[in-house]
């Protein structure tokens, strides 16, 4: 997608965003007005695609199922949305499925640090067992999942004070993580100080040295402007995260077959699209990370991996997820971790 393209789908984005449920044209208020939530920016391509997918809908259920978004954490932090989603406060949600661990503790499972080495393996893995045992598990909790996943990305590390290049490097840093045991562990054997911050108070905690860095995809660090507040970017690649769109069961219990049909159609074509749009901005934003000020570092992951293996982390991890979870992980990665 080319740039002009991205700009026109987000000024389109943008004005749809700001429009009521009656469309206009629409002969009358839509049978379903139901709300998608997520933490991300509205520039972020996941709300770009996302708005061509409820613009099909709309037009395919012929005015019926009318989906409004809401970004950027603005129903509140993903644990409360989460719990928003369970009471059918809002029908739709795109969540990390490390986070969503705190609900369906085995939904974490590829955030397993070191565990993918490319995309081609992440998508292989999430497209098929591994996926398809992560979505079997958030259905058992009650909700509704959409067969794709979304891409969220290679996650990276970010600091104020040093570059992170060895594990030594952890050792006592004052890291954001996000509200999951899988970080904090993760954190935890490399013998840093992780600390669980919502994203929406990230920036506030680096600008006031409550911690000294940061993980997250690039995108994010551009969205989210970063380099503000940190120096170096470590390209870490510790950590393939995405976004699971998950929907209300009784919500979605209510649409008829067909529009369900056509909800889910569009909505997995969406994450195909915005995977690419991920993969290609990834390519182009280091060098505008770097023309904003930050320091890039290249990172080999291998001392990294042996000293979780070394701390127990991945012995740990095999445990609380079970053999059965743990072997379709390891099937899906094409090696041992154990």
């Amino acid at each position: 997608m080319t740039i002009n393209r991205r700009n026109v789908l987000m000024t389109a984005a943008a004005g749809a965003l700001a429009a009521p449920f009656i469309r206009p044209g629409m002969a009358r208020a839509a049978d379903f007005s139901y709300k998608i939530a997520n933490n991300q920016p509205l520039e972020h391509p996941s709300n770009v695609r996302l708005q061509e997918a409820v613009a099909a809908i709309l037009e395919q259920t012929s005015g019926s199922v009318d989906i409004q978004i809401f970004p950027s954490n603005q129903l509140g932090a993903d644990t409360d949305v989460l719990g928003q989603l369970r009471s059918g406060g809002v029908e739709f949600f795109q969540l990390s499925p490390i986070i969503l661990s705190t609900l369906v503790p085995n939904s974490s499972i590829n955030g397993v640090g070191f565990a993918f080495p490319d995309y081609d393996t992440v998508w292989k893995a999430m497209d098929g067992e591994l996926g398809a045992y992560e979505r079997g598990q958030i259905e058992n909790a009650g909700l509704v999942v959409m067969d794709k996943i979304w891409d969220n990305g290679f996650r990276q590390t970010t600091s104020s004070t040093k570059p992170i290049t060895t594990p030594a490097d952890l050792e006592g840093f004052k890291i954001r993580v996000p509200v999951s045991p899988l970080w904090t562990s993760m954190y935890t054997a490399f013998g840093a100080a992780p600390a669980s911050i919502n994203f929406a108070e990230v920036y506030t905690a680096l600008q006031t040295g409550i911690v000294d860095g940061q993980e997250n995809p690039l995108a994010i660090m551009k969205v989210a402007k970063m380099w503000e507040v940190q120096k170096y970017l470590s390209m870490t690649n510790h950590m393939w995260d995405g976004f699971w769109l998950l929907g209300n069961r009784r919500a979605w219990g209510a649409l008829p077959e067909e529009a369900q049909q056509i909800v889910a159609d569009n909505f997995n074509a969406a994450a195909d699209k915005q995977r690419a749009d991920v993969m290609a901005l990834n390519a182009s934003l280091r060098g505008e990370l770097e023309a904003e000020g930050f320091t890039f570092n290249e990172v080999d992951p291998k001392p990294f991996e042996d000293k979780l293996r070394e701390a127990g982390f991945y012995a740990e991890w095999k445990k609380t997820y079970g053999d059965e979870a743990w072997a379709i992980l390891e099937t899906a990665i094409g090696r041992t971790l154990v």
